[in-house]
């Protein structure tokens, strides 16, 4: 039995290698990926040949309900974007606090992290905001490849920050673990690892010889106000917490349509004419490659499920040396997430989260350790989507890789407290009482 899974395994992973060789995109790597280990299982009559169309398209809605967050949060933090309130902040805060350098910088950290905490993408912080606060970072003496270095992390940190986390979602739609608890284990890493990060790389000035970028030339439009910015978010928690506070005489909303309401609240208190349905449509088209992630990965989870490819793995999980898993953390998480993006929480997360469990490790302190560390494989090729959109909205020219290498410090640190957050989630399992009251 376990030579004829792993001769679908095998089948697996040459299908996605062919689609890289062959330049395919990931999504579409991983459905090959499915696509043929489904054919390959059914030869062992796992699942049967005519299950196989069965399992791809239950695989495919594994996800709805992250698919639906991810994308009313994005067309949110759109709304707010395109009526000028993104600009705002960020001139207003570098015109009251310009002088000061660590409230700027301090500020333009919380700025970079909320779009991506909204969304679960850190790829929706560099769009909404990238461009904005590396002008700000630019008139404060920073260099190209340091403001492209600052925005990488920073922007994988706001992936991970509460309130939506794709890969804490898909490790806990694999494992049965309701998604509750996160706020603490995850916000209170997220702000000290995003504050050490800004004032390691910003606090001193390097001097540069090109032209600072004047912020005052960002096209605000007239009526924008602070209460204009502040009333969808003030909605949109306050929906969000009625429910923590009146659990039985509210019903559930749900965060899709927290998120749809806030932005219906943008939408009317922007002080210039917008047209919601063309931005939604626009958001969409821009968000689909991770919406066709999702679909993939649930496809793939789920033919691995059937097929015994996931027991397969989770047998391989259990069977490392705890000490030698902890240490190959630093290595396997990025290069995994690097290579198989979100499809890495669902084929290598969900079974190292079974295993822990069983040994008494608590699994949302865990996971939201692995979450620290996913984010920063988003910089390593053949995806690299972060890194990249972070070189672009900088406007640096140079080496990728010599943009890279100025990550190091906040990478070690940052690896450092995932490790350390697995390994000592059972003595942290008290941020999860005072997260849940």
């Amino acid at each position: 039995m376990i030579a004829k899974i792993a001769v679908v395994l095998i089948s697996m992973v040459v299908a996605y290698l062919v689609g890289q060789w062959r330049r395919f995109s990931v999504e579409l790597s991983l459905f090959l990926a499915a696509f043929l280990g489904a054919g390959c299982g059914a030869i062992f009559s796992t699942p049967p040949w005519q299950e196989i169309l069965r399992h791809l398209v239950e695989g495919s809605f594994t996800y709805l309900d992250v698919i639906l967050v991810f994308s009313t949060a994005t067309i949110f933090m759109a709304v707010l974007r395109e009526s000028g309130g993104i600009d705002y902040v960020v001139q207003a805060t570098m015109n009251s606090l310009g002088k000061i350098r660590p409230l700027a910088l301090f500020i333009l950290m919380v700025i970079v992290l909320i779009p991506g905490a909204l969304t679960g993408a850190g790829s929706v912080s560099l769009l909404v905001v990238g461009a904005p606060v590396a002008a700000a970072l630019h008139h404060l003496g920073l260099s190209r490849p340091r403001i492209a270095a600052i925005l990488f992390i920073l922007a994988g940190l706001s992936a991970a920050a509460p309130p939506v986390n794709i890969w804490a979602m898909i490790l806990c739609a694999g494992t049965a673990i309701p998604y509750v608890g996160f706020e603490l284990p995850l916000g209170l890493p997220v702000i000290f690892l995003g504050t050490l990060t800004i004032f390691s790389l910003g606090w001193r000035p390097e001097k540069i010889a090109e032209a600072k970028e004047n912020w005052e030339k960002m096209d605000i439009p007239k009526g924008m106000s602070w209460w204009r910015i502040a009333l969808p978010f003030m909605v949109l928690f306050g929906l969000i917490l009625a429910y923590r506070l009146w659990p039985f005489n509210l019903p559930v909303l749900g965060l899709p349509l927290q998120f749809f309401l806030g932005s219906i609240t943008a939408w009317l208190t922007s002080p210039k004419k917008l047209n919601f349905f063309l931005i939604s449509r626009e958001t969409m088209v821009r968000i689909l490659p991770l919406v066709s992630t999702m679909v993939v990965i649930g496809m793939l989870q789920q033919v691995m499920t059937a097929t015994g490819v996931r027991g397969l793995i989770s047998y391989a999980v259990i069977s490392i040396p705890l000490v030698l898993l902890f240490i190959s953390l630093a290595v396997i998480i990025p290069i995994s997430e690097g290579v198989l993006t979100y499809g890495a929480a669902a084929i290598l997360g969900i079974p190292l989260i079974w295993y822990l469990d069983s040994l008494g490790y608590h699994a949302t302190v865990a996971i939201s350790g692995l979450s620290l560390l996913w984010p920063l494989g988003d910089g390593l090729p053949p995806t690299a989507l972060i890194g990249r959109l972070s070189v672009m909205v900088s406007n640096y020219e140079g080496s990728y890789w010599s943009f890279l290498r100025k990550t190091w410090f906040p990478w070690i640190i940052i690896t450092l407290a995932g490790i350390l957050m697995v390994i000592f989630s059972a003595k942290l399992s008290f941020l999860v009482r005072w997260s849940t009251g």
